[in-house]
């Protein structure tokens, strides 16, 4: 922790590495260089969560993966009171399999001792099983749609849609028609 001109205590920026001491190492991936703490629990991690390019959904940062993606990192950002292993806000404010995915994951320092049970996601179109911390997926209602219907259910929201041109441009129905047409007759064979 730093000091003001004031002389009083500045604390250290979120993400701000510490020099690192022999011995010290990110308790998640063993790195020994840029390191600093977290701020839910005070664990030695690495500083880099630079390395996330928005919207990428990478996972290659440590403390960004332990702040976004663990009840620990949660209950800190939300302020609860007391432990995250026994906070009753935490464990209802998740559906069961994504609050055990958040309690048991590898970005977790400490697990959930005893997980409790639950059903899998399943399609309601399909009932193929969706694993709701990994699969692309939507919501309506009370029901999950897989990847594959959700696109076929938005294709049926949207209308047909029609493909693009090998070109990427989106053609009027009257020229794709014209030049499907021509495409065909060159692909055909002619007779000898």
């Amino acid at each position: 922790m730093g000091r003001s001109k004031e002389g009083k205590p500045v604390p250290k920026p979120r993400g701000v590495a510490h020099r690192s001491r022999p011995g010290r190492q990110c308790d998640l991936c063993g790195k020994t260089a840029r390191l600093t703490t977290t701020e839910c629990c005070g664990n030695t991690i690495c500083a880099d969560e630079e390395n996330y390019v928005l919207f990428s959904y990478a996972r290659n940062s440590c403390y960004r993966n332990h702040r976004r993606f663990t009840l620990c990192g949660y209950h800190h950002a939300e302020e609860h009171p007391g432990s995250w292993k026994e906070c009753a806000s935490c464990r209802t404010e998740f559906e069961t399999e994504m609050y055990v995915y958040y309690g048991t994951n590898e970005y977790n320092f400490e697990k959930l001792e005893k997980p409790p049970s639950f059903e899998p996601t399943r399609c309601a179109t399909c009932d193929e099983v969706i694993n709701l911390a990994e699969d692309g997926f939507s919501e309506r209602g009370d029901d999950y749609y897989c990847e594959s219907c959700s696109e076929k259910e938005l294709q049926k929201l949207l209308g047909k849609v029609p493909p693009l041109e090998p070109d990427g441009m989106q053609r009027p129905a009257a020229d794709r028609t014209t030049r499907a047409g021509k495409h065909r007759s060159r692909s055909k064979r002619r007779p000898r």
